[in-house]
């Protein structure tokens, strides 16, 4: 039985070259050594931000953030509770309270709508989640930031080189976290990137990431000696990580088309079965462009999710469930608390299926799982409905 995974991690350019160079000749490894700086360079030209920091996870970019919002023990930061874990506990752990809410039906994201009425006299930040790479309403986001004063956090981890309204993901609000885990598009294994889009949280960046010290300026000169001068951690990546990640990000554009054009492949083989009322396929609004990180498809019950996903796997398909709503965990229910109804995050994160999509997935590959999906659906869909 052919076996088609969830995800595979792959090579596309020079990345065990720039391993090599970065131990055999720039006798450098343990970071912010050459090729750190190369991806510095390629985010921030590329991105039309103002200061990128490589992190060694977007995890650790997130952290960065919360540290930068000065946030106090009892603070509160906005944020959709369909999201993945880290993003609450960057926020915990600096003593803040996750204030959970809803999402919109269309895309998943955040419910831009219902952000303003969670708002109270502790709130600091809010937290947009750009599902799959779409897009959250930034334009509504930061007016409601604007008028109440909130550090707007972009939890963009899965969304490097999408846009808003020509604006690159991540570049919008006050701070972008990306993520170059080996499940996204761009990978380096583990490894993230802050993106300080306000020029005067730059110095502390740098000095959060050093463990908080102005080592960076000792390095170029710019003192005698450095010291600890400021809370910060480890947040750096090796430069292993930096030099495998820069022969990616050489070629981010290429992988992003040909991960679309799988997306695409998916979204007009099952837009019958959508059709149809048996599924619900992606939303992106025409504000929006995709770099094509995951196709999702929505399913009528949690019961038919379960079966589906049973019934790719027995054929050889790791298909899987997304995020248990935060909301609802053990954590969620000690660390955060609900503004507001949650229906929505309810019922879609129970039907949600993700599908295999990964750079190297062959067109044939994408057929078979439109195939079983097909195979699944067709006593209710018809023989003729394909």
């Amino acid at each position: 039985m052919v076996q088609i995974p969830f995800n595979k991690p792959f090579c596309v350019g020079k990345e065990l070259y720039y391993m090599a160079q970065a131990v055999m000749v720039d006798s450098h490894i343990s970071g912010d050594g050459r090729f750190t700086r190369l991806c510095h360079q390629w985010l921030e030209q590329r991105l039309n931000g103002q200061k990128a920091f490589l992190t060694h996870s977007c995890t650790a970019a997130l952290e960065m953030a919360a540290i930068l919002c000065d946030l106090q023990p009892g603070d509160e930061v906005i944020m959709p509770s369909f999201t993945f874990v880290s993003t609450a506990n960057a926020f915990v752990l600096r003593g803040a309270v996750p204030v959970f809410v809803d999402i919109r039906q269309d895309n998943l994201n955040i419910d831009e709508r219902v952000i303003e009425s969670a708002v109270t006299d502790r709130t600091k930040a809010v937290v947009p989640v750009h599902y799959a790479g779409v897009a959250c309403d930034m334009d509504a986001i930061m007016s409601i930031a604007e008028s109440k004063q909130l550090i707007v956090i972009e939890d963009a981890a899965q969304a490097l080189l999408s846009t808003y309204k020509n604006a690159y993901l991540g570049t919008v609000g006050h701070f972008g976290c990306l993520s170059f885990h080996e499940t996204k598009n761009v990978i380096s294994g583990e490894g993230g990137a802050l993106l300080v889009n306000q020029p005067e949280f730059a110095e502390r960046a740098e000095i959060i990431r050093e463990k908080g010290t102005n080592r960076s300026k000792f390095f170029r000169g710019e003192i005698d000696k450095y010291s600890w001068v400021d809370l910060g951690s480890s947040f750096l990546p090796s430069e292993l990580i930096a030099a495998f990640l820069y022969a990616q990000l050489e070629h981010a554009e290429h992988i992003n088309r040909t991960r679309r054009i799988i997306f695409d492949r998916y979204y007009s083989e099952l837009q019958p079965l959508a059709r149809s009322g048996h599924i619900r396929l992606p939303f992106i609004s025409e504000e929006c462009s995709s770099n094509g990180h995951l196709f999702y498809i929505i399913t009528r019950s949690p019961e038919e999710r379960s079966g589906l996903i049973e019934s790719l796997k027995s054929n050889g398909v790791h298909a899987i469930f997304h995020y248990v709503p935060l909301h609802s965990s053990q954590a969620g229910r000690k660390f955060g608390k609900v503004a507001g109804p949650m229906t929505v995050t309810d019922d879609l994160s129970e039907r949600i299926v993700r599908l295999p999509l990964y750079y190297a997935m062959t067109p044939e590959e994408v057929d078979r799982v439109v195939e079983l999906i097909w195979n699944f659906y067709k006593p209710q869909a018809g023989q003729n409905g394909r």
